[in-house]
């Protein structure tokens, strides 16, 4: 179905960072399948690591206990706050996963008939029709009307608006179930949280027994150079959802949470293949390899190296870039309203051997693999100084 507008490259194979087409052209990989794969292109043990597992078993279902699952589910709570976690097969999944605990959490702790859920504006949660109206951007709903009732919107980072909007929704009476927002919004903009905003959402959720909901999909897993964005804000959420980065290109998708707010019972939540022995065998051998390799340390080096090669490149183009943001490696290269847009940005990119995404409009978006090296990180660069030169 036509569903994507795809550049017209067939991408045939990879290796670490560089991926080559069809026609033997070789590209840096700065996008990882958007902040996917997490430890590159055809990464040795993950291929071992998964070649074992299809020697074993790929898929058993739901009703009988997956050790692997297990195991993932430990690795995941032994280094985090949370305390349980369900599986899935997406980001979507995840956070459909969330709302549904979350209107559960309404009706049994806060007594509500119609609970609301409160989500930012510009953020994004997934593409289906719960996700979607989750997702604070109007142009993702059009076409498919009517969303699903039970969502307001807030502006990011925005404590006032905030308190407005959940005293508004509480006026008369508990309302609002929970807060589904994201540490650092990715396809919005790449626009890192504030803490002291997120302090004062911890206090009012604590205060009301409103349950906090971090979507970590984009962040999770190292990308912003600790495992799990959270940390960045000094703050525990009571849940996270995670997906892409943790099973480093297969998918995988996963709701964390703290035992207190977990009010799932057998039946009323399930995902056929969420959890198999084949995908947990992928998030084990991510996280083991993140520990391994000291990839966090890692990310946290090349992050500080990507703003300083990105200032550079904003001082040497300052008609066309206004500065850069983010957290490790997820960063926003801004640019000025008058420039060429991200997409057209992004194409020509493409043309220089460079992947990049777009985040809206006016960012341009680096998730590269959590692998990458300083010389990787400083080609990358060029090759954008050299495709924003053929767009000046």
């Amino acid at each position: 179905m036509d569903t994507y507008a795809r550049f017209p490259v067939e991408l045939e194979r990879g290796r670490g960072v560089w991926v080559w087409d069809s026609a033997g052209k070789r590209y840096l990989d700065c996008v990882a399948g958007i902040a996917v794969c997490t430890l590159g292109h055809s990464n040795g043990r993950l291929k071992r690591a998964l070649s074992h597992q299809l020697g074993k078993l790929q898929h058993v279902s739901n009703l009988y206990r997956i050790p692997e699952q297990e195991q993932l589910a430990a690795a995941i709570t032994n280094r985090s706050c949370l305390d349980r976690v369900f599986f899935c097969n997406s980001g979507a999944e995840a956070n459909e996963a969330a709302i549904k605990l979350a209107r559960k959490h309404g009706h049994v702790v806060r007594g509500i008939e119609q609970p609301l859920i409160l989500t930012a504006q510009a953020s994004f949660h997934g593409r289906t029709l719960a996700a979607v109206t989750a997702t604070g951007q109007p142009k993702y709903h059009q076409g498919f009307e009517p969303m699903v009732q039970g969502f307001r919107y807030f502006p990011y980072n925005d404590t006032a608006a905030f308190e407005a909007l959940l005293n508004q929704c509480e006026a008369n009476g508990p309302a609002v179930a929970a807060v589904l927002v994201e540490p650092l919004q990715g396809e919005g903009g790449v626009i890192p949280g504030d803490p002291a905003f997120f302090r004062r959402v911890r206090e009012l959720c604590d205060e009301k027994h409103i349950l906090l909901v971090f979507d970590e999909v984009q962040i999770g897993v190292g990308r912003s150079g600790d495992l799990w964005g959270y940390e960045h804000l000094g703050i525990e959420p009571d849940a996270i959802t995670l997906a892409k980065g943790l099973g480093g290109g297969i998918p995988i998708g996963a709701l964390a949470v703290k035992q207190a707010v977990d009010h799932f019972r057998p039946g009323e939540h399930a995902s056929t293949f969420g959890g198999n022995p084949f995908a947990c065998r992928a998030g084990l051998t991510v996280l083991a390899e993140i520990e391994r390799r000291q990839l966090l340390k890692h990310v946290r080096a090349m992050g500080v190296l990507l703003q300083e090669e990105l200032a550079k490149l904003v001082s040497r183009h300052p008609g066309l870039l206004e500065g850069s943001r983010g957290w490790g490696l997820l960063q926003g290269l801004v640019l000025r309203p008058e420039a060429p847009s991200a997409p057209e940005v992004v194409k020509a990119a493409l043309a220089e051997g460079l992947l990049l995404v777009p985040a809206g409009t006016q960012v341009v978006r680096f998730v590269p693999p959590l692998t990458i090296k300083p010389r990787h990180i400083r080609e990358a660069v060029k090759r954008l100084e050299r495709a924003l030169i053929t767009l000046a």
